[in-house]
């Protein structure tokens, strides 16, 4: 979230902000913002007061007492001011959180380098690699790829848990799983990221640092046993949301930054704002696999840091042959946690179009503040909130429709990239 002093001295450059990011709608939260500060901040004073006299009165009252007196006149008093004080406390706790709800839903202030634009159409492809293929053939849709070679069973997957889910089987399931292998292993022996293996369910409370609540509940699958109102539980969409909150509330060691962690989970999306987009094949499913990449960063460091995580993404393709794309994003794509966001995509002939398959932001401070995630430079330095980094590193089912649409052969067999033959022992065609 972002600092509240910083909201309140920056009133407009955070409504420009709204504006830029496509959220005008949004810009009265603002103004109502600073009135509930104003009014917190005029309470706060009048409680101190209030408490001062309670305390006053209950020391006066406790003296007579001891002498043998009594003091109605100022038991009426104690009794009155308890009874303000509640009654301005109610009005305080309200007011902040107010504020709390509104900076929860208010999105990270992007960083300059960003371009303004109203719609992806202002996104900015900064860089391309590979040739595309070209074919003797018409090519292909992955899905047709996939059924004719036995790979993936899509009509099984709606039965055992409805549309937009996947089977993958065989040569499929282990093209799947060498993926996953190979990119943990690319991250951490060559990229120097720690692997994490973390729970795919979240709480409320982490799933609210990595900025997925309040705004994305709708789009989350909830735990709810219908027994126990305590199960406030979330299949995770994204491993971003455990490596965010692995650090929280912890004041880490400036010396050891950045640090970088890697997880494999699997993914659970509703997509519940894409509905009747993609609805065929692995573009868009309620459950996938991604290798996640996470840093922890000093502020200094982090835009140096997000350029050399963009790297680390690309390099996956690139050790795979595929053709992409690198973008950056504008100010109304991004999302609201991110001050910059790079998306990669990968071409997907069979589909004819460019494809995301990894985005990779900085979010500066706005996940750190929600995590209470900090740092120290030093013996007797101050605490810093540290900035978080995320990318995907990469995607999976996007990355299997480009490997089946840019790798297939006139004969429907499929060629298996060089560098993953090792993690299906050999195999180098799926035909």
């Amino acid at each position: 979230m972002l600092d509240l002093k910083y909201v309140r001295e920056n009133v407009d450059k955070v409504k420009e902000m709204l504006h830029n990011r496509n959220l005008s709608d949004s810009i009265s939260l603002i103004d109502e913002l600073v009135q509930c500060d104003e009014k917190r901040k005029s309470i706060l004073p009048e409680v101190e007061e209030l408490r001062r006299r309670r305390n006053e009165a209950s020391k006066e009252i406790a003296e007579l007492k001891r002498s043998g007196k009594d003091a109605p006149e100022l038991v009426e008093e104690l009794r009155e001011v308890r009874n303000k004080i509640q009654e301005m406390e109610e009005e305080l706790s309200s007011a902040e959180k107010r504020i709390n709800d509104i900076l929860l839903i208010i999105p990270n202030m992007p960083h300059s380098s960003v371009p303004i634009g109203e719609d992806p159409s202002k996104n900015v492809v900064v860089r391309t690699w590979g040739e595309m293929p070209k074919f003797s053939f018409e090519p292909a849709p992955h899905w047709e790829i996939a059924e004719t070679l036995g790979i993936i069973e899509f009509d099984r997957a709606s039965r055992l848990a409805g549309s937009n889910f996947v089977l993958y089987k065989g040569l499929g399931a282990k093209l799947e799983r060498a993926l996953i292998n190979f990119m943990l292993d690319l991250h951490t022996d060559v990229h120097g990221y720690i692997e994490i293996f973390p729970p795919f369910i979240a709480n409320r409370t982490t799933m609210t640092g990595s900025g997925q609540l309040p705004k994305f509940e709708g789009d989350m699958y909830q735990c709810d046993s219908g027994i126990d109102p305590k199960d406030d539980l979330f299949l995770i969409p994204t491993a971003e949301v455990q490596l965010a909150s692995y650090h929280n509330g912890e004041i880490l060691n400036g010396d050891l930054l950045p640090l970088k962690y890697t997880a494999y989970t699997a993914c659970f999306r509703r997509e519940a704002g894409a509905y009747g987009r993609d609805t065929r094949g692995l573009v868009r499913i309620h459950q996938f696999d991604k290798v996640e990449m996470f840093k922890f960063t000093k502020p200094e460091d982090s835009f140096d840091e997000l350029e050399s995580m963009v790297k680390d993404a690309e390099e996956v393709l690139q050790l795979l042959k595929l053709p992409y794309r690198v973008s950056s994003l504008c100010t109304a794509d991004i999302s609201s946690a991110s001050a910059k966001t790079y998306d990669i995509e990968v071409w997907m002939p069979g589909l004819n179009r460019f494809q995301e398959v990894s985005s990779c932001s900085n979010c500066t401070d706005y996940q750190a503040r929600r995590s209470n995630t900090r740092f120290r430079r030093g013996p007797g330095k101050p605490v810093e909130f540290v900035h978080m980094l995320n990318g995907s590193g990469v995607a999976m089912p996007r990355t299997v429709i480009a490997i089946l649409e840019n790798f297939q052969q006139s004969d429907g067999s499929v060629i298996i990239p060089e560098v993953l033959r090792p993690y299906m022992k050999g195999v180098e065609k799926i035909g």
